[in-house]
């Protein structure tokens, strides 16, 4: 197949309390795995079929005759980078330059966290929280609906939050909110937000 299911970088249950098992098996085996299965059947035969994912996301972006072979790319991208942003270690704050960074663009690492937790918490539906490095070189903090990712933005993605309600309703419920912030205080993988920065 030309894309497939990439590894969790943890085991299923290494998340917990904050994310349960069952909420990984279910995420990852069944909605994760989904994705890509529709993808490949929608690629199939085409001249996508054989091309790197992110160029399959960036070919058929706002295209309305390529829209499910979009979303379901999107999807299969934004789920991969969503598990590499958590971390079983994770939360708490970030260092170095990235740190530095946070603390001159938005005035304080509390501050990001307020705008971070505000963005995830009022995306209506579906959709994902981003800390994005924008085209001005500047932090930001962004949210996108449904599939919409940064990279069609010509932003750069540090780290995201998944706000579907299949990433939290088996553990939190409508508490949205809840998860957010034990996201950041928990989960976040700082090392892997720091990486992509310094891949800018």
């Amino acid at each position: 197949m030309a894309v497939s299911l990439p590894p969790l970088p943890y085991p299923e249950n290494a998340l917990e309390p904050h994310i349960s098992a069952r909420t990984l098996s279910f995420h990852y085996g069944k909605h994760h795995q989904a994705y890509v299965t529709n993808l490949n059947k929608l690629i199939e035969g085409t001249d996508l079929d054989d091309k790197p994912l992110e160029t399959i996301i960036k070919d058929s972006a706002n295209k309305s005759d390529k829209a499910g072979i979009f979303n379901n790319a999107a999807q299969v991208w934004n789920h991969t980078f969503y598990w590499n942003s958590l971390s079983p270690q994770g939360g708490g704050m970030p260092q170095g330059a990235l740190a530095d960074k946070i603390i001159k663009d938005f005035g304080s690492f509390e501050e990001f966290c307020t705008q971070f937790k505000q963005a995830g918490a009022t995306q209506f539906g579906s959709g994902w929280a981003w800390l994005v490095l924008g085209t001005d070189g500047t932090l930001q903090v962004t949210k996108t609906s449904n599939a919409d990712l940064p990279m069609v933005h010509n932003q750069k993605a540090l780290l995201t939050c998944d706000v579907w309600e299949h990433a939290y309703y088996l553990d939190y419920q409508n508490r949205r909110p809840d998860y957010l912030d034990i996201f950041l205080k928990h989960l976040v993988n700082w090392e892997f937000a720091q990486k992509n920065f310094e891949e800018r």
